[in-house]
């Protein structure tokens, strides 16, 4: 197991930590969880998240990449495709090329490389009919892991995850216990101690009436502001910065 004593994560809301509440109105998410463990085993350990919420696959290669290079961390985390690919048009292949270049300049700085995969979106209303251009993302991202030698968090194969009790009520984004279950996996890769990512969540009943009123509600919060923002052309990360974008040490 190789010692990292500094971590850059790049990325958009996945990273970033949404919805899993901080301090300071900040959110933590996995990234920061995994760092805090990192930092148990290494007083002067430092960590930068320059992911950002809404962010497309080009902004994260020309924002974010760049940054980490010149931090020279031992390890950097790069999650990105997923908003991109819930928009009309895109191209997995086109993308995976993107992100070869950009895992490329990663791993040429002699920083260890943390690629992902997506949860399998079967289950979620929003995005299962995407599900084919989202395989072929992922099996884009494997084979980049493959080549160049990256960590590879396979989410599609965490069965704890297809559980609504991970997710927030967005059904968009994980909640603690989602973020909780990315990081023990994460750390599993790394070769660091950790909790169990192996989540079984104990059965339950489902009234579809109470399904039905839920779907409802769902669409009604959260699906048509969502629309609404995609055909305005507004992101929800306009005009915000990275919650921590600076290489420091690690604070709780």
């Amino acid at each position: 197991m190789r010692h990292y004593g500094s971590f850059v994560a790049l990325g958009d809301s996945f990273t970033e930590g949404l919805n899993d509440p901080g301090i300071d109105g900040h959110y933590r998410g996995w990234a920061d969880r995994v760092a805090e463990r990192l930092a148990v085993d290494d007083s002067s350990f430092r960590y930068a998240n320059l992911a950002v919420r809404g962010k497309l696959l080009d902004q994260i290669v020309a924002e974010q990449v760049p940054l980490a290079v010149q931090m020279a961390p031992d390890l950097v985390s790069l999650c990105a495709g997923g908003n991109d690919l819930l928009r009309p048009g895109s191209d997995p292949d086109v993308m995976a090329k993107k992100l070869t270049a950009a895992v490329r300049e990663l791993r040429s700085s002699g920083a260890d490389v943390l690629l992902f995969t997506g949860v399998d979106p079967r289950d979620m209303p929003l995005m299962r009919r995407l599900r084919g251009r989202f395989a072929i993302f992922y099996l884009h991202v494997r084979s980049i892991a493959d080549l160049y030698g990256c960590r590879l968090v396979d989410q599609w194969s965490m069965q704890g995850l297809r559980d609504w009790r991970a997710w927030s009520e967005d059904r968009l984004h994980m909640n603690a216990d989602g973020h909780r279950l990315v990081a023990a996996r994460v750390l599993d890769v790394l070769g660091v101690p950790f909790d169990d990512w192996h989540k079984v969540w104990p059965d339950r009943a489902v009234d579809p009436r109470v399904r039905r009123r839920e779907d409802t509600q769902w669409m009604r919060e959260y699906l048509v502001p969502w629309m609404s923002r995609r055909l305005r052309g507004i992101s929800s990360g306009d005009g915000l910065a990275p919650k921590r974008p600076e290489l420091s040490h690690w604070e709780t």
